[in-house]
């Protein structure tokens, strides 16, 4: 598979990632066995990056892709795991201390000496314009804690006071046909400061694979049932902050735009690769058959200019309305 740098940190990611939300929790169920065999496919598959944060699951993420790479010493991932969720939004909890304290936890539970990214996970929007916070990570690289950092955001105007920062290796973003406002700043700013994208809720938590109906019913557990209104956490996090019934009507239109030998979630993920600036993209999976599924998107051919545009055009009449003046 592809695999495209961020220039700021020199490291390389997989155009297809992982993301591991779901095998620690908020997605329902899935057993240690089962989460395992999704790693191994994803890695068999070619992918070179896996996502978490230490809230996922407690920790159970971050160790279970411990657990996978403890018995495969020469498997090559970049591991980028997440801050910051486990106190209270407030900017004075986002300190050197904190800091410290809940990377030699995300450390533990990894088993390594050094991470390889540390992003924060949608802190307060004060946070990114703290010169104290970017020092106390710049101090965390010093005492090799970590290679690199980067911010996870809910909205473009938090992405671009990142990307001002100069040792910002990457922000992560919520980018999808259902959620395009990054294209019009975000990417071309962080193209031009070589800064990573990390593209996250790809497939609208689902909306896009085109598996739903407005009858699907979620598991009481699954964040699409508690959170569709932003009960937990941002709604944006969330179908992508659109309104379900509008969400699945849309996503039955994206699924007949479609190109043979596509199916629709793979038609999304091949949408994000190809836009200019997108380093990696980083949708879940709950089997292995899904994580081998996502990956073969980087090998299908290029979309057509006028499936571009039949996807934009979808975006403008039923989505923007509901998203781009928000996040």
């Amino acid at each position: 598979m592809d695999e495209r740098v961020m220039d700021r940190s020199g490291q390389w990611a997989s155009v297809v990632g992982l993301g591991t939300w779901q095998l620690g929790a908020d997605w329902g169920e899935v057993d240690d066995k089962e989460a395992l065999s999704v790693l191994e496919a994803a890695a068999e598959s070619g992918v070179t990056f896996f996502d978490t944060a230490d809230v996922y699951g407690d920790g159970r993420s971050e160790s279970t892709i411990a657990s996978f790479l403890s018995g495969r010493p020469d498997q090559h991932v970049l591991v980028a795991t997440k801050m910051g969720r486990r106190v209270e939004q407030l900017p004075e909890n986002y300190v050197l201390a904190n800091f410290r304290e809940w990377n030699d936890r995300s450390r533990r539970n990894l088993g390594v000496d050094r991470i390889d990214l540390v992003q924060l996970h949608c802190p307060p929007t004060p946070v990114y314009s703290s010169d104290a916070v970017f020092d106390a990570l710049d101090t965390l690289v010093e005492e090799e804690r970590i290679a690199a950092y980067g911010v996870s955001v809910e909205t473009c105007a938090e992405a671009l006071t990142a990307i001002a920062r100069p040792n910002v290796a990457s922000v992560q973003i919520i980018l999808n046909p259902f959620r395009m406002k990054p294209l019009l700043e975000v990417l071309p700013a962080a193209r031009a400061a070589g800064v990573g994208i990390i593209a996250r809720v790809p497939l609208a938590s689902g909306l896009l694979s085109g598996k739903y109906t407005k009858d699907t019913v979620f598991a009481a557990d699954d964040h699409r049932t508690y959170n569709r209104h932003g009960e937990a956490f941002d709604q944006g996090e969330t179908f992508s902050g659109v309104d379900y019934a509008t969400g699945v009507e849309a996503a039955a239109e994206f699924a007949a735009l479609a190109p043979e030998g596509y199916t629709p979630a793979q038609l999304a993920l091949r949408w994000i690769i190809e836009q200019p600036g997108v380093t990696t993209v980083i949708p879940g999976a709950r089997n292995p058959a899904q994580a081998r599924a996502n990956a073969e998107a980087a090998k299908l051919p290029a979309l057509s200019a006028e499936t571009h545009a039949a996807i934009r055009d979808l975006y403008d009449r039923r989505i923007k309305s509901q998203v781009e003046n928000r996040w």
